[in-house]
C-alpha cells in the first residue's frame, strides 16, 4: 500500500502476485474499501513469438504461433492457418472443417471449464471450483485421444487437419459430451441456487450496453452485456456457416450475465461438436499446398474463448512470412476491465478480474520505439542476445 502524499491510498498488485498467474501490474487508488481509479500497466512478457515466424517457413510457424497460449493453441493455430490458405488461394476440405470445429468446441468447454473453477475459486465456491476442474478432464481426454496431445494439439496442417476422427473415436467423444451435457445442467441449478454464489456476482463489475461497444469488448464479456458479436456467425470460418447453433448473450451486464454466458456457450459447443461428428461428410482430410506463399497480406478471425482473435500475415513471395502481428482478445478487454474494476469494493476486484478470463500472455506484445534521428530493428538473434544480457545485468 502506498500513500502518495495527498491523502490519496494506492494498492499495487502485480506484477508478481498470488493473485495473478501472468506478470502484470495493476495500481488501485482507494478510498477505504472502495476503489476510485484503476490503472493497468502492460508489457512484462516477452516471448518473441512475432519475431520468432519472420525466422521460420509457414508450417514451423505454425506450430509456433500454437504456443502463444496453451489454453487456446487450436485457437492460434486454426486463425493462422486459414489466412495462409486465403493467400494460397487453398480452400480445405469439408471434412477438415468439420474436424477443426469439433477440436476448437472441445477447447471452448476445456477453457470455459477451467475459467468457471477459476471464478468460483475468487469468490470462495471451493466447491464448484472442484467440480469444475473434475469434469474439465473429460474435455481434456477427448483432445488427448483425438489429436495425442492434451496442450498444443498440433492437428491442423496448411491446407487441412494431420489426423482423422474415425467412428470409434467419435463414439468416445459422443459419451464424453453426454456426461458434461449432464454436469453442465447441473452447474446451472447449482450455482443459481446457491444465494451466496449469486450475491457475490449479481451487480458487481457492471459494463453497460453502450460502453461494452465503446470500449470494444469481445467475447463473453462483451456479449454478457448483451453484445451479440461473435466472429463464427458474423464472419463463418471452418464449417460454421453449416452447423445450426446459437450466440448466447445476457442483459445483465455483471460478472453474473458472464458466468450465464459461458456455461451457456459450453451447452451450445455440445450442441455443435454432436451436430459435427453426425454431419462430417466423407472427403480428404488435406490439400497439397505450395511451400512458398505468393506475395499479399491477410487479415484473418477467429472466435477464441475469449473472443475475436485476430491475425495479420503479410507474405513476400517466400516461405517464411515477412510479417505476423497478432492481436489477442485480452487486450481488446483490458479497458473494459478498467472501467469496471471502478466503483467497487477491493474484495471484488479478483473477481472483476477474473471475469474476463485474461491472458496477457497472449496480449503482450515488444514494440518497436522509432526515434526522431535513428531507427533500428531487431534480428532475431540480436532479440536473443539482448534478453540474455539484460537478465544477466539484472541478477549481478
Amino acid at each position: 500500500m502506498h500513500n502518495s502524499g495527498n491523502n490519496d491510498i494506492r494498492i499495487p498488485v502485480g506484477p508478481q502476485h498470488p493473485a495473478l498467474k501472468e506478470p502484470e501490474f495493476f495500481s488501485f487508488k482507494v478510498e477505504g474499501e472502495k476503489v476510485l481509479e484503476a490503472d493497468v500497466r502492460l508489457g512484462y512478457s516477452h516471448r518473441g513469438i512475432e519475431k520468432g515466424c519472420e525466422d521460420r517457413n509457414y508450417i514451423q510457424a505454425l506450430y509456433l504461433v500454437e504456443r502463444i497460449c496453451g489454453i487456446c493453441s487450436h485457437s492460434h493455430a486454426t486463425v493462422f492457418a486459414q489466412g495462409v490458405e486465403e493467400l494460397l488461394g487453398a480452400e480445405i476440405p469439408k471434412r477438415a472443417a468439420y474436424i477443426r470445429v469439433i477440436v476448437g468446441e472441445l477447447e471452448r468447454l476445456h477453457s470455459h471449464m477451467l475459467w468457471l473453477g477459476v471464478a468460483a475459486h475468487e469468490v470462495g465456491y471451493d466447491t464448484m471450483f472442484m467440480y469444475a476442474w473434475r469434469d474439465r478432464e473429460i474435455a481434456m481426454d477427448l483432445l488427448e485421444i483425438v489429436t495425442g496431445n492434451r496442450v498444443n494439439y498440433s492437428i491442423n496442417t496448411i491446407g487441412g487437419v494431420r489426423r482423422d476422427i474415425p467412428r470409434d473415436i467419435a463414439g468416445k467423444i459422443k459419451d464424453g459430451i453426454k456426461s458434461i451435457e449432464e454436469r453442465l445442467n447441473y452447474y446451472v441449478k447449482s450455482a443459481l441456487g446457491e444465494k451466496t454464489f449469486i450475491m457475490r456476482v449479481e451487480g458487481v463489475g457492471v459494463l453497460p450496453y453502450t460502453t461494452a461497444r465503446k470500449l470494444g469488448a469481445a467475447g463473453p464479456t462483451a456479449r454478457g452485456s448483451g453484445v451479440p458479436d461473435d466472429v463464427r456467425k458474423d464472419d463463418p470460418y471452418a464449417a460454421y456457416a453449416e452447423i445450426p447453433f446459437n450466440v448466447v448473450t445476457s442483459d445483465k451486464c455483471d460478472v453474473l450475465g458472464r458466468t450465464l454466458v459461458r456455461v451457456g456457450e459450453m451447452l451450445e459447443s455440445c450442441k455443435i461438436i454432436k451436430y459435427a461428428l453426425d454431419n462430417m461428410p466423407d472427403t480428404p482430410l488435406s490439400v497439397k499446398t505450395s511451400r512458398r506463399v505468393p506475395e499479399g497480406e491477410v487479415f484473418s478471425r477467429y472466435e477464441t474463448p475469449r473472443g475475436e482473435l485476430i491475425h495479420y500475415i503479410k507474405s513476400n513471395g517466400t516461405d517464411k512470412p515477412e510479417r505476423v502481428k497478432v492481436r489477442a482478445p485480452s487486450l481488446g478487454n483490458v479497458a473494459p476491465v478498467k472501467y469496471m474494476l471502478e466503483n467497487y469494493f477491493i474484495a471484488d476486484i479478483p473477481i472483476i478480474l477474473a471475469a474476463i478470463d485474461p491472458c496477457f500472455s497472449c496480449a503482450d506484445r515488444m514494440v518497436k520505439v522509432t526515434e526522431p534521428d535513428h531507427e533500428h530493428v531487431m534480428t532475431w538473434e540480436a532479440l536473443s542476445k539482448y534478453g540474455i544480457d539484460w537478465y544477466k545485468k539484472k541478477c549481478q
